[in-house]
């Protein structure tokens, strides 16, 4: 069965990106530090031949491996809508209120308004694709799928770097309590990768 999944770079501190979040600085200043394990620029130790090797690399590979997107405009806008394609032609699912006029001639890309919703239509996609994960962007999107039960894991990949300042993954969160329960943690070049499933909420 699909199963909604969150992958975000973070720091130590609780960061996902850097101060002064803007077109053309989507990181914000300094928030590359957060990608560099995957990064074309990443330590050449965990490279062959220019792509990714080890841990890291088969952590690449399951995102890589998801049947559908879900983002939220804010995210899908700073990175220039990848175009339309996000990998392999999945289709993408954008959480907005409002659909952007023009839209963007990408036939793979939806505005939805609501996360449910959202979610839904993108496990539908997914699993019409052999029951492929869901991967989920973006820190508001998150802490909405939250609220609404509909996010069922939360792949963190943690960097060793305080950013002390930036944008917060979990900022403004409802005051309810929501149970993890960790799946995996494997150590990669620069990160360790988190996985959790979501477990209760209330």
């Amino acid at each position: 069965m699909s199963k909604t999944v969150l992958y975000m770079s973070m720091s130590v501190d609780g960061f996902i990106a850097g101060p002064n979040v803007a077109a053309g600085n989507g990181l914000g200043d300094k928030g590359q530090r957060l990608h560099e394990w995957f990064l074309p620029d990443a330590d050449a130790e965990q490279r062959r031949g220019g792509h990714l090797a080890g841990v890291n690399r088969d952590v690449m590979d399951e995102a890589m491996a998801t049947g559908a997107v879900v983002v939220g405009r804010r995210t899908f806008e700073l990175a220039g809508g990848w175009d339309g394609d996000h990998h392999d032609g999945v289709p993408i699912f954008v959480l907005s209120r409002h659909r952007p006029d023009p839209q963007p001639p990408w036939p793979g890309v939806t505005y939805v308004g609501d996360v449910t919703a959202a979610m839904n239509m993108a496990k539908d996609a997914a699993g019409a694709a052999g029951d492929k994960d869901v991967l989920v962007h973006g820190a508001r999107t998150a802490r909405l799928a939250l609220a609404a039960g509909v996010l069922d894991e939360l792949q963190i990949h943690l960097i060793p770097v305080l950013l002390g300042q930036g944008e917060p993954l979990f900022a403004d969160m409802p005051p309810d309590h929501v149970e993890l329960e960790l799946l995996r943690a494997v150590d990669g070049p620069g990160v360790a990768h988190l996985r959790y499933r979501v477990r209760t909420a209330g």
